[in-house]
Protein backbone atom coordinates (compact mmCIF):
# COMPACT_ATOMS: atom_id res chain seq x y z
CA UNK A 1 0.00 0.00 0.00
CA UNK A 2 0.88 3.66 -1.08
CA UNK A 3 2.10 4.83 2.68
CA UNK A 4 1.85 8.42 1.02
CA UNK A 5 -2.07 8.29 -0.07
CA UNK A 6 -4.96 9.43 0.93
CA UNK A 7 -6.18 5.61 1.42
CA UNK A 8 -3.25 4.88 3.73
CA UNK A 9 -3.99 8.17 5.60
CA UNK A 10 -7.26 7.62 6.51
CA UNK A 11 -6.93 3.81 7.81
CA UNK A 12 -3.77 4.54 9.64
CA UNK A 13 -5.58 7.55 11.47
CA UNK A 14 -8.68 5.31 12.72
CA UNK A 15 -6.82 2.65 13.52
CA UNK A 16 -4.61 4.35 15.98
CA UNK A 17 -7.70 6.32 17.45
CA UNK A 18 -9.61 2.77 17.90
CA UNK A 19 -6.22 1.33 19.62
CA UNK A 20 -6.25 4.43 22.02
CA UNK A 21 -9.80 4.53 22.56
CA UNK A 22 -9.83 0.98 24.04
CA UNK A 23 -7.14 1.72 25.49
CA UNK A 24 -8.48 4.44 27.34
CA UNK A 25 -11.35 2.18 28.01
CA UNK A 26 -9.84 -0.58 29.44
CA UNK A 27 -7.65 1.36 31.81
CA UNK A 28 -10.86 3.37 32.82
CA UNK A 29 -12.86 0.32 34.16
CA UNK A 30 -9.88 -1.44 35.30
CA UNK A 31 -9.38 2.01 37.51
CA UNK A 32 -12.95 2.53 38.45
CA UNK A 33 -13.07 0.20 41.56
CA UNK A 34 -10.19 2.00 43.13
CA UNK A 35 -11.95 5.40 42.34
CA UNK A 36 -15.19 4.16 43.61
CA UNK A 37 -13.52 3.68 46.80
CA UNK A 38 -11.28 6.95 46.98
CA UNK A 39 -14.64 8.41 46.50
CA UNK A 40 -15.66 6.27 49.66
CA UNK A 41 -13.40 6.87 51.59
CA UNK A 42 -13.21 10.76 51.23
CA UNK A 43 -17.11 11.17 51.79
CA UNK A 44 -16.74 9.30 54.95
CA UNK A 45 -13.96 11.63 56.04
CA UNK A 46 -15.96 14.24 55.33
CA UNK A 47 -18.68 13.10 57.63
CA UNK A 48 -16.21 12.31 60.38
CA UNK A 49 -14.56 15.86 59.94
CA UNK A 50 -17.81 17.17 59.92
CA UNK A 51 -18.59 15.66 63.30
CA UNK A 52 -15.20 16.46 65.08
CA UNK A 53 -14.05 12.90 64.89
CA UNK A 54 -9.85 12.87 65.47
CA UNK A 55 -9.02 9.78 63.53
CA UNK A 56 -6.20 8.43 61.63
CA UNK A 57 -6.98 9.38 57.79
CA UNK A 58 -3.63 7.84 55.93
CA UNK A 59 -4.98 5.40 54.02
CA UNK A 60 -8.66 4.11 53.41
CA UNK A 61 -8.96 1.14 54.92
CA UNK A 62 -8.27 3.12 58.21
CA UNK A 63 -11.03 5.87 57.83
CA UNK A 64 -13.39 3.17 56.77
CA UNK A 65 -12.32 1.14 59.83
CA UNK A 66 -13.06 4.26 62.34
CA UNK A 67 -15.84 4.96 60.43
CA UNK A 68 -17.50 1.41 61.46
CA UNK A 69 -16.31 1.60 64.86
CA UNK A 70 -18.13 4.46 65.86
CA UNK A 71 -21.84 4.44 63.54
CA UNK A 72 -24.28 3.29 65.61
CA UNK A 73 -26.58 3.43 62.77
CA UNK A 74 -27.72 5.14 58.88
CA UNK A 75 -30.89 5.32 57.60
CA UNK A 76 -33.14 7.10 54.83
CA UNK A 77 -36.17 9.23 56.02
CA UNK A 78 -38.59 11.02 53.96
CA UNK A 79 -40.27 13.86 53.63
CA UNK A 80 -42.52 12.86 57.02
CA UNK A 81 -39.45 12.21 57.77
CA UNK A 82 -40.25 8.07 58.61
CA UNK A 83 -37.64 5.86 57.89
CA UNK A 84 -37.42 4.05 54.63
CA UNK A 85 -34.04 2.19 54.43
CA UNK A 86 -31.09 1.64 56.07
CA UNK A 87 -27.47 1.92 55.06
CA UNK A 88 -25.17 -0.96 55.87
CA UNK A 89 -22.79 -0.08 58.54
CA UNK A 90 -20.85 -3.20 58.57
CA UNK A 91 -19.73 -2.37 54.66
CA UNK A 92 -19.84 1.59 55.12
CA UNK A 93 -22.51 1.95 52.87
CA UNK A 94 -22.89 5.70 52.53
CA UNK A 95 -24.85 8.08 49.99
CA UNK A 96 -22.30 9.72 47.52
CA UNK A 97 -22.14 13.14 45.97
CA UNK A 98 -24.21 12.00 42.62
CA UNK A 99 -26.98 10.60 44.77
CA UNK A 100 -27.14 13.78 46.66
CA UNK A 101 -27.38 15.35 43.48
CA UNK A 102 -30.20 13.27 43.00
CA UNK A 103 -31.98 13.64 46.07
CA UNK A 104 -31.47 17.78 45.50
CA UNK A 105 -33.37 17.56 42.36
CA UNK A 106 -36.14 15.50 44.05
CA UNK A 107 -36.21 18.13 46.88
CA UNK A 108 -36.80 21.33 44.61
CA UNK A 109 -39.15 19.68 42.43
CA UNK A 110 -41.10 18.67 45.31
CA UNK A 111 -40.90 14.81 44.66
CA UNK A 112 -40.79 11.99 46.85
CA UNK A 113 -36.91 11.89 48.61
CA UNK A 114 -35.17 9.95 51.16
CA UNK A 115 -32.12 11.48 52.82
CA UNK A 116 -29.43 9.92 54.90
CA UNK A 117 -29.19 10.25 58.29
CA UNK A 118 -26.17 8.99 60.21
CA UNK A 119 -25.79 8.39 63.63
CA UNK A 120 -22.83 7.81 65.58
CA UNK A 121 -22.11 6.04 69.17
CA UNK A 122 -21.72 9.53 70.89
CA UNK A 123 -25.01 10.74 69.86
CA UNK A 124 -23.61 13.04 67.04
CA UNK A 125 -26.34 13.20 63.87
CA UNK A 126 -24.81 14.28 60.81
CA UNK A 127 -26.96 15.47 57.78
CA UNK A 128 -25.48 16.03 54.57
CA UNK A 129 -26.84 19.52 52.45
CA UNK A 130 -25.95 20.25 48.37
CA UNK A 131 -26.60 22.93 46.43
CA UNK A 132 -24.71 25.84 43.96
CA UNK A 133 -22.08 27.96 44.26
CA UNK A 134 -20.71 30.80 42.35
CA UNK A 135 -19.22 27.74 39.57
CA UNK A 136 -20.16 24.50 40.08
CA UNK A 137 -21.84 22.37 42.91
CA UNK A 138 -21.36 22.99 46.66
CA UNK A 139 -22.10 19.81 49.37
CA UNK A 140 -21.29 19.14 52.67
CA UNK A 141 -22.39 17.97 56.41
CA UNK A 142 -23.84 19.37 59.66
CA UNK A 143 -23.09 17.27 62.82
CA UNK A 144 -25.86 17.97 65.09
CA UNK A 145 -26.53 16.99 68.71
CA UNK A 146 -29.07 14.27 69.35
CA UNK A 147 -31.88 16.77 69.40
CA UNK A 148 -30.89 17.91 66.24
CA UNK A 149 -31.20 21.75 67.38
CA UNK A 150 -27.46 22.25 68.02
CA UNK A 151 -24.10 22.20 65.93
CA UNK A 152 -21.34 19.99 66.47
CA UNK A 153 -19.17 20.98 63.43
CA UNK A 154 -19.52 20.88 59.68
CA UNK A 155 -17.33 20.40 56.75
CA UNK A 156 -18.16 21.72 53.42
CA UNK A 157 -16.69 20.62 49.97
CA UNK A 158 -17.23 22.38 46.03
CA UNK A 159 -16.40 21.37 42.31
CA UNK A 160 -15.14 24.49 40.99
CA UNK A 161 -15.22 27.15 43.23
CA UNK A 162 -12.48 29.84 43.17
CA UNK A 163 -9.38 29.37 45.32
CA UNK A 164 -9.10 32.30 48.02
CA UNK A 165 -12.35 33.56 48.02
CA UNK A 166 -15.46 30.23 47.13
CA UNK A 167 -13.01 27.61 47.50
CA UNK A 168 -12.96 28.49 51.26
CA UNK A 169 -15.66 26.74 52.46
CA UNK A 170 -13.54 23.63 52.42
CA UNK A 171 -10.24 25.81 52.64
CA UNK A 172 -10.35 27.87 55.54
CA UNK A 173 -10.83 25.89 59.02
CA UNK A 174 -12.19 29.55 60.78
CA UNK A 175 -15.06 29.38 58.43
CA UNK A 176 -15.79 25.76 59.40
CA UNK A 177 -15.43 26.33 63.13
CA UNK A 178 -18.06 29.41 63.46
CA UNK A 179 -20.78 26.23 63.28
CA UNK A 180 -19.72 24.79 66.73
CA UNK A 181 -21.98 25.97 69.26
CA UNK A 182 -24.47 27.45 66.67
CA UNK A 183 -28.28 26.43 67.39
CA UNK A 184 -30.48 25.73 63.85
CA UNK A 185 -34.77 25.35 64.39
CA UNK A 186 -35.92 23.73 61.04
CA UNK A 187 -39.81 24.68 61.89
CA UNK A 188 -38.41 28.18 61.45
CA UNK A 189 -38.48 29.83 57.92
CA UNK A 190 -34.91 29.95 57.94
CA UNK A 191 -33.09 27.32 60.03
CA UNK A 192 -29.77 29.06 59.23
CA UNK A 193 -27.98 32.46 58.23
CA UNK A 194 -24.76 32.52 56.18
CA UNK A 195 -25.00 36.66 56.85
CA UNK A 196 -23.18 39.22 54.18
CA UNK A 197 -21.24 41.94 55.99
CA UNK A 198 -21.29 39.43 59.67
CA UNK A 199 -23.99 38.03 61.74
CA UNK A 200 -25.43 40.23 64.34
CA UNK A 201 -23.97 39.95 67.61
CA UNK A 202 -26.39 37.40 69.84
CA UNK A 203 -27.80 35.58 66.79
CA UNK A 204 -27.09 31.74 67.77
CA UNK A 205 -27.96 30.51 64.11
CA UNK A 206 -25.86 32.99 62.44
CA UNK A 207 -22.67 32.92 60.81
CA UNK A 208 -20.31 35.46 58.89
CA UNK A 209 -20.40 34.89 55.43
CA UNK A 210 -17.08 34.50 53.16
CA UNK A 211 -15.62 38.31 52.49
CA UNK A 212 -15.41 38.43 48.88
CA UNK A 213 -16.99 35.51 47.70
CA UNK A 214 -20.94 36.74 47.94
CA UNK A 215 -22.58 34.15 45.71
CA UNK A 216 -20.67 30.69 47.04
CA UNK A 217 -22.12 31.93 50.48
CA UNK A 218 -25.45 32.52 48.93
CA UNK A 219 -25.40 29.02 47.16
CA UNK A 220 -24.18 27.24 50.68
CA UNK A 221 -26.65 29.07 52.78
CA UNK A 222 -29.61 28.24 50.72
CA UNK A 223 -28.11 25.08 50.19
CA UNK A 224 -27.72 24.48 53.75
CA UNK A 225 -31.83 25.95 54.29
CA UNK A 226 -33.21 24.17 51.74
CA UNK A 227 -31.60 20.21 52.93
CA UNK A 228 -32.05 21.08 56.86
CA UNK A 229 -36.31 21.72 56.23
CA UNK A 230 -36.18 18.78 54.60
CA UNK A 231 -35.13 17.01 57.56
CA UNK A 232 -37.78 19.37 59.78
CA UNK A 233 -39.97 16.36 60.40
CA UNK A 234 -37.12 13.74 61.74
CA UNK A 235 -35.82 16.61 63.53
CA UNK A 236 -38.60 17.99 65.40
CA UNK A 237 -39.19 14.18 66.46
CA UNK A 238 -35.50 13.52 67.60
CA UNK A 239 -36.38 16.68 69.61
CA UNK A 240 -39.55 15.43 70.93
CA UNK A 241 -37.65 11.94 71.89
CA UNK A 242 -34.94 13.85 73.19
CA UNK A 243 -36.91 16.32 75.72
CA UNK A 244 -38.82 13.12 76.97
CA UNK A 245 -36.00 11.34 77.55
Amino acid sequence: MNTNSNVYTVIYTTLICVIVAAVLAFASQSLKPRQDANEKAETIRQILTAAQFEFDASSNEAILGFYKSNIAEAFLVDADGQKTGTLDTKTAQIYGVSDLKAQNYNIKGEADYNLPVYIFKNGTTVLPVYGAGLWGPVWGYIALDSSCTQIAGAYFDHESETPGLGGKIKDDPEFRAQFAGKTVNTADEVPFHIVKGGAPAGQTNAIDAISGATMTSKGLDEAINIWLKAYANYAAAANNTTEEE
